[in-house]
């Protein structure tokens, strides 16, 4: 059942419109000043309190680490933030990192990525590469974790591939929450989950999506990863809720999985939205204490 603390988010959504940003191509360009102000990227004073943070340099563009204050363990999450690749990191994503850390013990890294349209994915995938190598490229493969929301869940799955192409060790765990794994947005299921979404649309995930492969073929498992083979990746999780867009696309997921014979731990909210997990309701609590879990495993 949907906790009250749920119930009233959805509602608010749908009171201050929220899906608007994504219900209209022109809203969704006009938001894009806002969403990508480099001020606006870097953990609010609040996650300094709380844990340490440090700040690096890649390909030009800021990567923070979070990490406890006193102990920590040995696990090292790359997290990938959502945005439909023209909204960067935003604080929300820093509170469920500051969470997670000090649940956990863990490290936790966030590279601000290339956005569009100004860059595109080859751009984006090549800052994400680096980062993976520059920050968990010396840490052990058993105490890795890739970890990403919404166009970080997909980039996720594309950056594990690479990571298996050049013949690198895969990370021990693959966690992606309601991933974006379909930039073509045109699975028939769609439009009736549209509807029931509150802050997704086909619409402006579309736009989205052609600005960030550019010329590439949109199928293209570089930024569609739905189209690329599970075989030979670290051990998969997804999380997904039914008021989501994109849950098809998880769907999708798990049937190729089960075709492909690769292990996939599927965990699908009922009546949750999108990206529920960095929320502040009751069911984030419970699939964050799961996604924990898999840290720590």
């Amino acid at each position: 059942m949907t906790s009250l603390h749920a119930k009233a988010l959805i509602a608010a959504m749908r009171i201050t419109r929220r899906k608007n940003t994504f219900a209209d191509v022109d809203k969704l360009r006009a938001s894009f000043e806002k969403r990508q102000r480099p001020e606006d990227a870097a953990p609010p004073a609040r996650v300094h309190r709380r844990v340490a943070v440090e700040c690096d340099e890649i390909h030009g563009r800021p990567v923070y680490t979070l990490r406890p204050r006193t102990g920590g363990g040995s696990r090292h999450v790359l997290y990938l933030h959502g945005g439909a690749y023209v909204h960067q990191i935003q604080r929300d994503h820093w509170s469920f990192l500051t969470r997670l850390v000090e649940r956990t013990g863990c490290t936790a890294t966030a590279p601000v990525y290339p956005l569009a349209p100004a860059h595109h994915y080859d751009d984006t995938i090549a800052m994400v590469q680096a980062a993976y190598k520059e920050t968990l490229g010396r840490t052990e493969p058993h105490d890795q974790i890739l970890m990403g929301d919404s166009a970080g869940g997909g980039l996720s799955l594309v950056l594990a591939r690479s990571l298996r192409k050049e013949g690198r060790p895969q990370p021990k765990e693959i966690v992606l929450l309601s991933p974006w794994l379909d930039i073509t947005m045109s699975d028939e299921a769609q439009p009736e989950l549209d509807r029931r979404d509150p802050y997704l649309a086909i619409a402006g995930l579309r736009e989205a999506g052609a600005l960030y492969a550019g010329s590439l073929d949109p199928r293209d498992p570089a930024v569609s990863p739905l189209y690329g083979d599970l075989q030979g990746l670290g051990r998969l999780s997804t999380f997904i809720g039914t008021r989501d867009v994109l849950l098809t696309d998880a769907r999708r997921l798990r049937t190729r999985a089960e075709a492909e014979g690769v292990p996939l731990e599927y965990h699908e909210y009922e009546g949750m939205f999108h990206a529920w997990m960095i929320a502040n309701i009751p069911e984030a609590h419970q699939a964050s204490e799961q996604i924990a879990r898999l840290v720590l495993r």
